[in-house]
This record gives structure tokens, C-alpha cells and sequence, in this order.
């Protein structure tokens, strides 16, 4: 053993009897001096985890907001549950009592009771643009009810429920669309599961790299520390430090990006707006998005310098 691996083991033997007494500063001590040490090492890091979180936090608000629009069309694929039969003439006060015995049906989230002259009144004005239908009579329509449901995967099952209703006889019900927003809100949740899941295998990998070629120019180090005795929890501590602080400054960074970004595009889109539908704001997502961007940064720091040590530490 040359002169020199001897200083250098006897300059571990002081450490590690210094450290002792204080082995959480130590730690800290360690992980940030280390970040400053290899710059470009941490630059690389942050920026890997801040480059896929905004890639991540990108899809997931248009996921959200795409679940947004679903859940706006599901409110318009309503129910019409219409009171007796053709040519029935039932007194308003029967038909309202009817009421309570709809909302009463599981899924049944608000019922609307609409009269005859309503009806009357609602067909003219979005029909009658020429005043062809003046003469049309309240008789001619029924007493109906605006079913609102809870869960448009169950509008099938809920439909048939209200038929079992006495004094109700037809319902409108728009199967096809119920269906349709069911299965897209079905897809969008799996497209978005695997995505982010595969999101988060990359990160994990590349930062695990990354903290790997960090840790082989330290390679000689750590082997002194092993062959002084130091355990491997000792000498993992620094380096799961500076995963943490490297993983917790990309995820800061990456969240306000992701909300700046996020606050241009709004402003764009509602300087096109046409009515239909608006982006929901960004206050009502943060504190998830920050939850899940500070665990992902933690985990991915954590994670990967853990796993960068591995091999390291089999001396």
C-alpha cells in the first residue's frame, strides 16, 4: 500500500471517529458539499427530473381537463321520464307527487319536474322561429321529469328502475352516448395510468445512471471507507442526501414550470374561448400535482442514488 492510499486511509478513520458524534450533519454536510463537487453531475440530475415531471405534469392536466369535459357531458346526457301515457290527462298536482319516488331510485342524483305548458313553451321557443306552432296546445304534451344521474355507467340499470315506477311511462335515455362517454372515460384513465407509470420507470432509470457515473468517480473513496470499517449505511447516507435535495429541487422547479406553462396556455385558449368549454384553473389542481411532483422528486432521488451505491458497496 503506497504512501499515499495509507494518508488517505488514516484521514477516513478520522472522519468517521469525528462523525460519530454528529452523523446526521455529517450526512447533510456530505450530500451538499458533494452536489457542489460534481456540478455538472447535479445539473444533470436536476434537469432530468425537472424534463420528464413537466412531460408528466403535462399529460396529467390534459387528462384532467379531458375527464373535465367528459364529466361536463355527462351532466348533458340526461334522462326524460314522461308522466302516463299518450292522450292521458293527469292533474299537475299527481304528477308532482311522483317525484319522491324517482329521486328514491339508486343513481338518481336531482329530478326536475317540468308541466305540459312548459313543455309547450320550451318546444316553441326552439322551434317556432316562423310562429308555425302559435296553436299548439299545453294538452298535447306531458308532464315529464329532467332525471339527473350520478354515474352515467349506470344510466341502463337506472332507466329501468324508473319504468318499474307506476304512473311513469316512457324514458328517453341516450344509451349510445352513456356508453360512449363510459368507455372514453375508461381509456383515458388506463392511457393515463401507463403513461405516467412508464414516466416514472424512465426517470427512475436515468437518474439512477446518472447518480452512478457520480458515484464511480468517488469509486476509490468509498472502497477506503469499506476497508476502514465503515458501514454501508454510513457511507449510503451522504449520497441518499444528495438524491433527496437533488430530486426535491427538480420537482420544486418542475412544479413551477408546469404551473407557469400551464397559465400561458390558458391564456391563450381563452383568448380563443367559444363557449364550450374552459380549462379548468390551475389553483384547482396544485396541491395533488405538488404531492405527487415532491414524492416523485423524492423517490427518484432517493431511488436512484440507493441503487447507484449497489455495486459500490460490494467490497
Amino acid at each position: 500500500m503506497t504512501a499515499a492510499e495509507l494518508s488517505a486511509m488514516e484521514w477516513m478513520v478520522t472522519i468517521i471517529m469525528k462523525v460519530n458524534r454528529n452523523r446526521t450533519l455529517y450526512y447533510i454536510r456530505e450530500g451538499i458539499s458533494s452536489i457542489f463537487a460534481h456540478s455538472l453531475m447535479s445539473f444533470a440530475s436536476v434537469c432530468i427530473i425537472i424534463a420528464f415531471l413537466v412531460i408528466m405534469g403535462s399529460f396529467i392536466m390534459v387528462a384532467i381537463n379531458i375527464n373535465a369535459l367528459i364529466g361536463v357531458l355527462e351532466d348533458e346526457n340526461i334522462m326524460i321520464a314522461y308522466v302516463g301515457n299518450d292522450g292521458e290527462d293527469i292533474p299537475v298536482a299527481d304528477a308532482v307527487a311522483l317525484r319522491p319516488l324517482l329521486l328514491a331510485v339508486p343513481n338518481v342524483s336531482d329530478v326536475v319536474f317540468v308541466t305540459n305548458e312548459e313543455a309547450k313553451e320550451n318546444f316553441i321557443g326552439r322551434h317556432d322561429e316562423s310562429g308555425r306552432f302559435r296553436d299548439v296546445e299545453a294538452s298535447w304534451f306531458r308532464h315529464r321529469f329532467i332525471v339527473y344521474v350520478e354515474d352515467v355507467a349506470e344510466i341502463a340499470e337506472t332507466q329501468q328502475a324508473l319504468s318499474r315506477i307506476a304512473g311513469i311511462g316512457t324514458i328517453n335515455a341516450n344509451l349510445t352516448v352513456a356508453r360512449a362517454l363510459v368507455t372514453l372515460r375508461t381509456v383515458i384513465s388506463w392511457v393515463s395510468i401507463i403513461i405516467i407509470a412508464v414516466l416514472l420507470a424512465i426517470s427512475l432509470f436515468i437518474m439512477s445512471n446518472t447518480i452512478k457515473l457520480a458515484t464511480f468517480e468517488r469509486r476509490e473513496e468509498i472502497a477506503i471507507m469499506k476497508m476502514v470499517g465503515a458501514t454501508n449505511s454510513f457511507i449510503r447516507w451522504p449520497f441518499i442526501f444528495e438524491g433527496f435535495i437533488l430530486g426535491l429541487t427538480g420537482s420544486l422547479l418542475a412544479f413551477a414550470a408546469i404551473w407557469g406553462l400551464y397559465g400561458l396556455v390558458s391564456g391563450r385558449v381563452l383568448a380563443f374561448e367559444a363557449g364550450f368549454f374552459q380549462l379548468i384553473p390551475f389553483s384547482s389542481a396544485w396541491i395533488p400535482i405538488f404531492l405527487l411532483f415532491t414524492g416523485i422528486g423524492f423517490g427518484v432521488g432517493v431511488g436512484g442514488s440507493g441503487m447507484a451505491l449497489n455495486r459500490y458497496l460490494k467490497v
